[in-house]
């Protein structure tokens, strides 16, 4: 059975994104990018809503990626590897390999997809993680605290759900960035 593991940059103060959308603060150097290389190698498939998976399609495309660090490029062939579901009402179709569109997100097919799994699985976005969240779907939140506060915008973790956490690892990485792992004892 995989795990289904929420795994976010923030800012100090909580925030995915500041109040006019940006997320240009948590861009990773090449340390923490190893980082995220090494959790995703896990990762067998990915959950995102409609703007999480708009934003990470880039990885598809090659044409940027030619004058990239090999660790950048290194991602991009373990996000391909992936398995991706998109929920979303709006997108009429796919530009990604090995991807597919979910119209609702059904908490029991999650549970379901967990429960088949021999990989872990990922949670990404704000608003798809907290309906995770919400539906005690979630086992493990990953988090890599970005030495910045950005005063408002997109919350990292959902509003209204209680979680009880048991810290599992911690890591500080020399630009600042701070990981902290935990696992998700109960929602309430």
């Amino acid at each position: 059975m995989g795990k289904l593991i929420y795994a976010a940059n923030t800012s100090l103060d909580g925030y995915l994104e500041d109040e006019s959308g940006a997320f240009d603060w948590s861009v990773p150097d090449e340390a923490v990018h190893a980082f995220w290389n090494e959790h995703e190698r896990g990762i067998g498939t990915s959950l995102y809503g409609r703007r999480m998976y708009e934003t990470m399609r880039v990885w598809e495309d090659d044409d940027w990626l030619t004058d990239q660090p090999a660790v950048v490029r290194e991602y991009a062939g373990i996000w391909r590897d992936a398995d991706k579901v998109v929920y979303s009402t709006t997108l009429d179709a796919v530009s990604t390999a090995r991807t597919r569109i979910e119209r609702q997100f059904d908490p029991e097919a999650v549970r379901r997809l967990k429960e088949e799994s021999v990989t872990d699985l990922s949670v990404g976005g704000a608003s798809l993680g907290a309906e995770a969240f919400r539906h005690g779907l979630v086992d493990e939140c990953v988090l890599l605290l970005c030495p910045v506060t950005v005063g408002g915008g997109k919350p990292a973790l959902p509003r209204g759900v209680r979680l009880d956490l048991e810290l599992l690892a911690t890591r500080r990485f020399a630009n600042g960035v701070v990981h902290v792992r935990h696992a998700v004892r109960r929602a309430t």
